[in-house]
């Protein structure tokens, strides 16, 4: 399974906010053997979101959007979603129902706007706060909040499969680029990918369908560099 992480906010653009959701959604997908092949942030503008979000439902067998929910002025991502499928925003049974009687909320105490999805979505409840997600088409639509976008994900997460991988990290104290020989090597010698990230040490992630090939493959890089102080 391919798929495509959006995430919405200008306050991710001009930095006030670190993007943790992005980070944490493609560790929790990687995890599930899913592929995220694209991680792509936009302002909150319908024409941005749109666009994107129609390439990407095009490409790939899902879109995560996160961020922009809600009734405010800048809350953008419903409208911008519902303009990708080609649909309209409109209040959502599912989602007036969810807020009256499991959120403690009247209706007539709603801000306009709160229970709006694009026609025909699946409405996610928001376990820990007041926003819905949806899901229309191929396109998963989750909060901003952290804590209210991990419970929402959680909710759907069985919908995203792919291929289990294993992975094995060896440390090297060695610079990265006298590292390529072995590199090469170990991929010729396995069925392995190796991603190099280099910092006080370096990391060498070492990547495999079955953990047997990642315990032989990391077994051999260890043998062969410098491995890096505990």
């Amino acid at each position: 399974m391919r798929v495509a992480v959006v995430t919405v906010g200008d306050e991710l653009l001009a930095g006030d906010t670190v993007n943790t959701n992005a980070t944490w959604l493609c560790g929790r997908l990687t995890e599930r053997g899913v592929r995220v092949e694209r991680v792509t942030t936009v302002p909150d503008r319908v024409a941005d979101i749109a666009r994107v979000v129609n390439e990407y439902r095009a490409e790939y067998d899902a879109v995560i959007v996160t961020g922009g929910l809600g009734p405010t002025h800048d809350d953008l991502t419903m409208e911008g979603v519902a303009a990708a499928v080609g649909r309209g925003v409109e209040e959502h049974p599912d989602a007036v129902e969810w807020l009256t009687e499991h959120g403690g909320y009247a209706a007539e105490n709603l801000a306009e706007g709160t229970t709006h999805l694009p026609a025909g979505a699946r409405m996610l409840p928001n376990e820990v706060g007041v926003a819905p997600g949806a899901v229309v088409e191929s396109v998963y639509v989750l909060p901003g909040v952290p804590k209210e976008m991990k419970a929402m994900f959680e909710l759907i997460e069985g919908e995203f499969e792919g291929t289990p991988t294993y992975s094995e990290t060896v440390v090297t104290s060695e610079p990265e680029s006298g590292l390529l020989d072995r590199i090469r090597s170990v991929r010729e010698e396995f069925d392995v990918r190796v991603g190099s990230y280099p910092g006080e040490n370096v990391r060498l992630k070492v990547t495999a369908a079955d953990p047997d090939t990642a315990a032989e493959a990391s077994a051999w890089l260890r043998r062969r560099v410098e491995l890096a102080e505990e």
